[in-house]
């Protein structure tokens, strides 16, 4: 899917302010677990409050956020440095030699007469983010030039531009779903680039916490009394587990600008905020499955401006009996009724939750009896015109 010239925001009812914020908070209990690891191997953390808590960065939990949206919406977008290599393969695939595929990967990089710098082993210096048919679409340009690429190949004209700039621009700049919702840093070239309509904080525990240590061993299967009865392998790795507070935010302005229709900018939300709950980053997973669900979700439609909850926890939440999950969902709750105390509610056009628990919590809106109920009313509350355009 490829975007055109941005014509829609969502709809709204005169006299009625327009949808601008979706917001969704999280409360997720991890068990134990390492989710996200910093350069040592231990679980990430930042102090807040005072006090230590387990943190999972925010480009972990896109990373399957953004996997698990292409996959319901059927497109995919590559985040790589190897797209001349990709143009190559592709090439070669259709029956090219491999040196004039090799030059033909590398100039669909020095025909953009940018910025991008080529490396060694037919590699871009920075990251490029594109719809996946963009090394086909690529190649295609190189079919229709490849005489004059012929007669480069192993001159000095090599190092220069051999193919169409323009038409190799438009394939750089192309879009689909996924880089409408997370945008493209791509400042070489111009018009590439594209304000993200998501915005995701890093998650944190809403208590303190500290690092577990797992010391474990290895036996060697072959032979293992032949010598001793030890252990072939010995180490120790480090988790935790919490309660995380997680909380996103869609501006629906920014999406509407980013896609071609309403219905297309709804499906993408849908897919989005549902991929957000469900998601999970994948680290260590084979040794501890820590496949939870969250405990409890809030969505907010906002006209005014995205509001973060995470202040709920700036005094970490103590375990009663019943551990930390009941005091946290509690701590959101309240804060939640505090602030829209504070800045009043004529900014809340939505505003609903569900949990693992019955109760109907006072401060976080309506109450839905599932995830899927929960995020449907939210996207309606978000299109209220049922995704039709409006100018």
């Amino acid at each position: 899917m490829t975007t055109s010239t941005p014509t829609v925001t969502p709809t709204q009812d005169a006299g009625q302010p327009a949808p601008r914020f979706l917001d969704v908070h999280i409360l997720q209990s991890l068990p134990f677990s390492n989710v996200n690891r910093d350069d040592l191997g231990s679980p990430k953390t930042v102090v807040f409050g005072g006090s230590t808590r387990t943190r999972v960065s925010s480009q972990a939990w896109k990373r399957p956020t953004r996997k698990a949206v292409e996959v319901r919406i059927g497109q995919r977008a590559l985040r790589t440095r190897r797209l001349p290599l990709q143009v190559s393969k592709a090439l070669v695939a259709r029956g090219w030699p491999q040196d004039l595929a090799d030059l033909a990967g590398a100039q669909v990089i020095r025909s953009t007469e940018s910025k991008l710098d080529l490396e060694n082993e037919g590699q871009t210096a920075s990251l490029l983010f594109l719809p996946d048919g963009a090394a086909e679409a690529l190649a295609d340009i190189a079919e229709q030039g490849r005489a004059k690429l012929e007669k480069a190949l192993g001159t000095k004209s090599a190092a220069k531009a051999q193919l169409p700039k323009d038409a190799v621009h438009d394939v750089m700049k192309s879009r689909n779903g996924s880089i409408a919702l997370f945008g493209r840093m791509l400042a070489e070239i111009p018009g590439a680039g594209v304000d993200g309509a998501v915005q995701v904080a890093h998650a944190f525990t809403t208590h303190s916490t500290s690092v577990q240590a797992d010391f474990f061993t290895a036996v060697d299967d072959v032979d293992q009394w032949a010598t001793d009865a030890g252990s072939a392998h010995m180490n120790s790795a480090e988790f935790s587990s919490g309660v995380f507070y997680r909380y996103a935010t869609l501006d629906l302005r920014d999406l509407a600008e980013n896609v071609a229709d309403a219905g297309m900018a709804r499906e993408l939300a849908e897919s989005f905020v549902t991929a957000f709950i469900d998601s999970l980053p994948s680290a260590k997973k084979n040794s501890t499955a820590p496949h939870t669900v969250p405990d409890l979700v809030h969505l907010v439609v906002r006209s005014d401006r995205p509001v973060s909850l995470a202040a709920a926890f700036e005094e970490p939440v103590r375990a009663g009996r019943g551990g930390w999950g009941e005091p946290s969902r509690e701590a959101l709750r309240s804060y939640a009724a505090k602030v829209a105390k504070l800045i009043g509610a004529s900014g809340v056009l939505h505003s609903s939750h569900a949990g693992v628990d019955d109760n109907n919590r006072e401060g976080l809106g309506d109450r839905a009896d599932s995830y899927p109920a929960l995020v449907a009313g939210a996207i309606a509350a978000a299109w209220p015109g049922n995704g039709s355009a409006s100018a």
